[in-house]
């Protein structure tokens, strides 16, 4: 099996509550299951569904943080600060009511079960931005296109356990949009950003699928596939302006896809800094 070094780690993100801002790491645990805490929380509707910033995007005026190392049978706490930058715990009795006020929308915290099979929703008519339904899927209209969509079984993640994202490629959208575009690893909430070098252009993960990536001295990420964008790469977040430019150029030049989705062949410690190398 050839292997050669793709690039070194440059950022590492942990997301607590789907769909809620998260948080810059300098390492993260990794198991097979993904980063150790990540989505291990979100907001369910009345009707059941998982709420997502797909449809809702006030939910990025949140953020979620751990109050401590989170570990595989034993989550830390988690804080929550809101829109107006108070903040509540994940586990308060009134934390749901809390929230619900700011959402305008009755909601619950629930923690992911093991036994957990939970649909999430999206807007059909606002889900791709104002690129339309039929140019991202072509075998769906607004229409026809489903307002749910399956999760993973025992998790909250839309598709796969781990997201992984290259400095290049960013720069690559860049190139097509302009100077101006506010291109920050953050819109597409990665769990990895890999500083790729700089001569290299285009979407750089696509050399990555059907290898397996290494990151730092134990963890092995496998089964990659292109990562399918949606509109929250346009939503506003912090600092980040609303830019529906970034998915309409994903769209014309890449069929709205950008990084890769992925699942842990073996886990471990990565840190920022670490080699990624990818072996075939």
């Amino acid at each position: 099996m050839a292997k050669s070094q793709v690039g070194v780690v440059k950022e590492l993100f942990r997301y607590p509550v789907k769909s809620m801002l998260g948080e810059r790491l300098t390492e993260v645990e990794i198991g097979l299951k993904g980063v150790i805490g990540d989505r291990s929380w979100a907001l369910r509707e009345r009707n059941g569904r998982i709420v997502t910033a797909k449809k809702w995007a006030n939910m990025l005026g949140f953020r979620a943080l751990y109050e401590g190392t989170p570990e595989p049978e034993q989550l830390a706490p988690v804080k929550i600060t809101l829109p107006d930058g108070s903040s509540v715990r994940a586990d308060d009795p009134g934390a749901s009511d809390i929230i619900s006020s700011y959402l305008g929308r009755p909601v619950k915290l629930e923690r992911a079960r093991p036994d957990e099979h939970s649909r999430a929703e999206i807007d059909p008519a606002t889900v791709f931005g104002d690129v339309g339904v039929a140019n991202v899927t072509p075998e769906f209209t607004e229409a026809t296109l489903p307002d749910t969509f399956g999760l993973p079984h025992g998790t909250f993640f839309d598709s796969a356990i781990i997201h992984v994202l290259a400095t290049g490629s960013l720069e690559h959208m860049r190139s097509l949009i302009g100077a101006d575009a506010q291109l920050d690893p953050r819109r597409f909430r990665p769990n990895i950003v890999v500083e790729t070098d700089p001569r290299l252009m285009g979407f750089v993960e696509d050399e990555w699928v059907g290898g397996t990536l290494e990151a730092g001295p134990a963890v092995k990420i496998v089964a990659m596939q292109q990562a399918l964008r949606c509109v929250m790469t346009t939503h506003q977040q912090s600092e980040l302006l609303r830019d529906l430019r970034i998915l309409r150029t994903a769209a014309q030049h890449h069929s709205a896809k950008l990084g890769v989705f992925a699942s842990i062949g073996a886990g471990g410690k990565v840190r920022v800094g670490d080699p990624v190398c990818l072996a075939r």
